[in-house]
């Protein structure tokens, strides 16, 4: 009985002194964890501090932080694909080093875009180099069983290059090259094995995203019985898009935006309400560069009026994000501007109704509004705005003086460049 008890007693003090070991263990596999986080979290702070201070020397430090403030807060975690959608043609993955380092740059910051990569002349040459010749129809890679076959290849190696070159960096990213984009037959007779996207599925880009890598997609999509379809890289990024609402489009091409066919001078930005329509009608607006103006306000007419393209270089891409003056061509919806000599031009009321809201005289009880309206009357004048009475500017013409700006009212959701264009004309 006295063994027996005795026994009992070392068992129950072994057992004791192991949890106590187990529980010593378990604290120190803690702490190692808490220091190995710390220490990770001071990395990528230092990494975030070094990337910023090098965003200074491309703009100012009042851009570059208020930038990446707003771009740091765009995204969610119930949402966390709203920074960006940036489209790489398949020229710029030739340049795969500047592409991956300007990419590195951004998720260095905290900023995850997600990246869908088309691969064009790859497979150009892949098929000329096996004896195809490429055949399109209004700008659409018509599509066979061996063309699709070629594609798919070639897609999938160009984005692991992509992936395995980010990673170099130290840049987490995900391959991704299928299951996001459900499609229709384009037109089976025409185009062949050639999706119309029916249907963009987010999920495994949030995942990828939540998961901390970059998520980098393919243009590749599936019909309902499990067909592959090629869809054009350009309209499955503007689909992703829709779906998405990125706060930044953007497009990168190897001439670093879009250019004038007959100057060659670089298109800074091209405002669709205003100039669509022209543009269509100019004769070297043609072919690539009428389906991707064509493709762009089809876009922009889907999201919100604040949306815009971008059309830029690899190289530009910190420029065009982390500074007000941009880089390469901004596509936006814009407003049309007016210009009026007489308040009846653009409505007597609608003209009353911004003084009385937003006149900064009227509100503090100098002056009112039909103090206003007989000062017009005593001078004549110019009014200057855009369609929507976003902003108004008022420029009197004093007999034998300089002409003078005398009212420039802008309602709270007025656009800033609206602003620069209604007082640059």
């Amino acid at each position: 009985m006295l063994a027996v008890s005795t026994t009992s007693r070392l068992v129950a003090r072994g057992a004791r002194q192991a949890v106590v070991v187990a529980g010593q263990r378990q604290a120190a596999v803690q702490a190692v964890r808490r220091t190995a986080i710390r220490r990770i979290q001071s990395v990528a702070q230092t990494d975030r501090d070094t990337i910023t201070r090098l965003l200074y020397s491309i703009g100012t430090k009042r851009e570059v932080e208020r930038h990446l403030r707003i771009f740091s807060s765009s995204s969610h975690p119930s949402q966390p694909a709203k920074f960006a959608v940036i489209k790489v043609g398949g020229a710029v993955l030739a340049e795969l080093d500047e592409l991956a380092l300007s990419l590195s740059f951004l998720y260095r910051v905290g900023l995850y875009p997600v990246v869908l990569h088309g691969a064009g002349p790859q497979l150009n040459d892949i098929m000329e180099r096996e004896g195809v010749v490429p055949d399109y129809i209004d700008g659409i890679r018509v599509t066979n069983a061996k063309t699709l076959q070629v594609a798919r290849r070639v897609f999938l190696e160009e984005n692991l290059k992509l992936v395995g070159a980010l990673e170099k960096l130290g840049t987490r990213a995900r391959p991704i090259t299928s299951g996001v984009f459900s499609a229709d037959y384009l037109d089976k007779d025409k185009y062949g094995l050639v999706g119309k996207i029916t249907k963009v599925d987010k999920r495994p880009i949030e995942a990828s995203i939540r998961a901390g890598a970059l998520p980098i997609l393919t243009s590749l999509a599936e019909s309902a019985d499990g067909q592959i379809l090629n869809v054009n890289a350009d309209i499955a990024a503007g689909e992703l898009a829709k779906e998405l609402e990125p706060m930044k489009i953007v497009f990168l091409n190897d001439k670093g935006g879009m250019f004038h066919g007959v100057t060659g001078e670089k298109l800074d930005v091209i405002n669709l309400d205003e100039e669509y329509d022209s543009l269509m009608k100019e004769p070297w607006v043609k072919y690539g560069t009428k389906l991707k103006l064509r493709e762009f306000k089809e876009l922009l007419d889907h999201l919100p009026r604040s949306s815009s393209v971008a059309v830029i270089s690899a190289a530009s891409l910190q420029k065009e994000l982390f500074t007000d003056s941009g880089a390469g061509t901004l596509i936006r919806r814009g407003y049309k501007l007016f210009k009026h000599n007489s308040i009846d031009a653009i409505g007597a009321d609608r003209f009353r109704q911004v003084v009385h809201d937003r006149d900064p005289e009227v509100l503090a009880g100098f002056q009112s509004v039909t103090g206003v309206l007989n000062d017009l009357k005593n001078t004549p004048y110019t009014i200057y705005g855009d369609e929507p009475l976003d902003v108004l500017a008022v420029v009197s013409h004093p007999e034998g003086e300089v002409p003078v700006m005398t009212k420039l009212l802008a309602s709270r959701s007025g656009p800033p460049q609206a602003l620069l264009d209604c007082t640059s004309r």
